[in-house]
Order: structure tokens, then C-alpha cells, then sequence
């Protein structure tokens, strides 16, 4: 009985490494197989699936099924072992009291892979309403949805992100990223939600993605570096924008950074360069090309702004010591919500060096008068058809 008993035991024993070992040789990790459930909270279960794929000696992937589910605060970190993917399948919930600098946090990964289809809901409507950050630089930080920080050789391909309730996606210290078919939704009065954030970055694709948000679509802080839009469409939101820059000590350079075949739509701006007076030191922003662009009944679609001071939060009296140079606009072409649709407003200190506008063809259908360019402290490269005609108005003093 007793040889018959510890068999049976050695023959469960085997069952179950084999069970274990076939689970995981296909490197399919599906957050149900560690107690995920419909409609509640996955934290515990993702985490461990994360764990065990990071862990994996061959390919992974993280699966969260077609369904609803819950999820508070989580960091994905590496590095792992092997390639990795998460494929949301579903749509997951933030909770709507969260509070921290993010959500979902992935950190140090090589090779990852972030798509599915699926759906982070940040649920930030109540939280916008509360927020005054805008006009309150003490106010407490709301957490951004998807905080995408040192990560290299990797795509993130078919998902959305719904309601932040802060930024939907910041980027820092990633090299090599690419964002392709991505989906940012959250409407035009939701507070400091930009769409895509990139900060310190080198190597940065966005592609074919459609945002439309409560502040910029894209937003490039220092240090962004070979940066590639390509067919994004913007709208509602305040659309692309470099900057702001100069507020803060030891920004890096802004280089490279290229937006192509872009459709913005109803915003407050189109494409836009922005830095701050009174810059506590110098700083460059360089070889940034925009072409080939479509605008829509947007309010400022060309903006160069060195005297970028919201809320009367500095001294424009003190200009900005950011350089800015090697700048084109071309062939930018729609509609201007205002009449002053070309804005090249650069610093008295640092003047603008090598901007081009060429092929600029937009109207103005509004009663403030007939459509206007306007220019200061810098001395543009024209060519081609120009509509407005290229500085035709006076700047006003700082």
C-alpha cells in the first residue's frame, strides 16, 4: 500500500510539471489561467503573468481577453529574459479616485510589444473637473494613463486610450519606439491631457494614429530627438506642438523632428513652437521640418511663439533664451479660424536663424479682416505661393 501510495504521489508530482512546462513552452501567458475574472480588479493576476512571461527563455505574450476588467497602479519592468508582448484584447478601468504620477508603467524593456485592439479607459471625467493645473502650479498632479519610460526596439500598435486623466502618453529615455494605429480619446475640455508626450527621447515613430484630446495631440519636450509624425490626424486638442521649452535649468537640445501628411482639425493651434521669456539658461530647438499639412478651422495653424507665458506665469520683458533654426513650414494648406493665421514670433535675444515657409495656402472666412502673417525677430525664406502673404502684419511689442 505504501510503494502503491508514494506512486501515486511521484505520478501527480510528474502531471503537474508537465502540466507546468506545457503552459509555458508556447510562451502564451493569458491573465485568466492566474485568476483574472470579468469586471474586476486584474492588478494581482497581470502582475504575475508579466512576471512569468518576463522570466520566459523564449518569446511571450500576455493576453487579457475580449472582456471588462479593473486595474489599479502596475509597473511592467524589465528587462526580461526574451522578446515580450502584452496584447489587450479587452478594456481595462482605471479606478476614478487614482492618484500618483501613472497608471500603467512600463520601464526597461528591449523588444516589446504593446497591442491587441483593446482599451485603457482612464475614467478621468471626475478628475478633470477638479483639476486646476492649468492655472495652479502647486496643484496635485494627476496620474498620466500609460508611462512608457526606457524602453528600446519596440511598438506599440493597436490600442486606445480613453479619458486620461492626465496625459495619455509620455515617453522618456526610450530609444527606437514606434506608436502605429493608436487611438487617443477624450474631449476638447478635459484639462492637460495631452495625447503623446515625449520627453529625452531618440528614435521616436508615430504613424497612421488618430488623437483628439483636451490639449496636444503631440507634445515634444527637451531632449526629443529624430522624431517622425506621419499621418496623424489632430482633433479637437491644441495640435502639435514643440515645447513648451526654456522654463526649466539644463534642458537638453530639440533636434529632428520631422510631421508629414498630418490632417488637424478644429484646434486651438496647428503646428506650433513654443518656449518660455525669461529662460533661466540657453537652449536650442533645431532641423524641425512640418509638410505637407491639412488644417481645418484651426485658430493658429503656423505658430512659432517665443513669448509662450500662460496665465501671466513669468516676464515676457525678459525674451526667451532658447535658439531656434533650421525651421520649414511647406506646403501647408485649409482653414484659419483666425485672421492672423502665420505667427513667427521669435526672441529679440536669440532671433530665429533659417526658418523657411514655402507653398502656403490657407484661408480666412471670418469678419476680423483679411488673412494675416505676422512676424518678429526673424527674417523667413520664402518661396512659392504665399496666402497669407508672408510678415504682411506688424508685430505688437512684447
Amino acid at each position: 500500500m505504501g510503494m502503491e501510495l508514494n506512486l501515486l504521489i511521484l505520478s501527480v508530482v510528474l502531471l503537474f510539471v508537465s502540466t507546468t512546462k506545457a503552459q509555458s513552452s508556447d510562451g502564451i501567458f493569458d491573465v485568466t489561467k492566474f485568476g483574472a475574472m470579468p469586471n474586476a480588479d486584474i492588478s494581482k493576476a497581470l502582475m504575475s503573468a508579466w512576471k512569468e512571461a518576463c522570466a520566459s527563455p523564449i518569446q511571450s505574450k500576455v493576453i487579457i481577453p475580449k472582456v471588462a476588467y479593473k486595474l489599479g497602479t502596475i509597473d511592467l519592468t524589465g528587462p526580461c529574459k526574451s522578446p515580450i508582448e502584452v496584447q489587450l484584447q479587452g478594456t481595462i478601468q482605471a479606478p476614478i479616485d487614482l492618484t500618483g504620477e501613472g497608471w500603467v508603467q512600463f520601464k526597461y524593456i528591449d523588444h516589446f510589444t504593446l497591442s491587441g485592439g483593446g482599451t485603457f479607459d482612464g475614467q478621468g471625467k471626475a478628475a478633470w473637473e477638479k483639476n486646476d493645473c492649468d492655472k495652479n502650479p502647486k496643484c496635485d498632479r494627476l496620474p498620466m494613463s500609460l508611462r512608457f519610460s526606457f524602453i528600446t526596439n519596440s511598438i506599440v500598435s493597436d490600442i486606445t486610450s480613453k479619458d486620461s486623466k492626465n496625459f495619455h502618453v509620455q515617453i522618456l529615455g526610450c530609444n527606437n519606439l514606434t506608436f502605429q494605429h493608436v487611438n487617443v480619446n477624450a474631449p476638447g475640455d478635459s484639462i492637460n491631457t495631452d495625447g503623446i508626450h515625449i520627453g529625452r527621447s531618440t528614435g521616436i515613430n508615430i504613424l497612421s494614429t488618430n488623437i483628439g484630446t483636451g490639449d496636444d495631440c503631440i507634445s515634444l519636450g527637451d531632449g526629443s530627438k529624430q522624431v517622425t509624425i506621419t499621418n496623424v490626424t489632430c482633433g479637437p486638442g491644441h495640435g502639435i506642438s514643440v515645447g513648451s521649452l526654456g522654463r526649466y535649468t539644463a534642458e537638453e537640445p530639440v533636434e529632428g523632428i520631422r510631421a508629414t501628411n498630418c490632417t488637424i482639425m478644429n484646434t486651438s493651434n496647428g503646428v506650433r513652437i513654443k518656449t518660455w521669456p525669461a529662460s533661466p539658461t540657453a537652449g536650442t530647438a533645431s532641423d524641425m521640418h512640418f509638410e505637407d499639412m491639412i488644417m481645418v478651422n484651426v485658430s493658429n495653424p503656423i505658430l512659432i511663439d517665443q513669448e509662450y507665458c500662460p496665465y501671466n506665469q513669468c516676464n515676457k520683458k525678459s525674451p526667451s533664451k532658447v535658439k531656434i533654426s533650421k525651421v520649414s513650414f511647406k506646403n501647408v494648406r485649409g482653414s484659419s479660424a483666425n485672421a492672423l493665421a502665420v505667427k513667427l514670433v521669435c526672441s529679440a535675444e536669440v532671433p530665429c536663424e533659417d526658418v523657411e515657409v514655402a507653398d502656403i495656402d490657407l484661408t480666412y472666412n471670418g469678419n476680423e479682416g483679411p488673412i494675416s502673417s505676422q512676424c518678429k525677430n526673424v527674417k523667413p525664406i520664402i518661396s512659392g505661393k504665399q496666402n497669407p502673404r508672408a510678415c504682411s502684419s506688424p508685430a505688437p511689442p512684447a
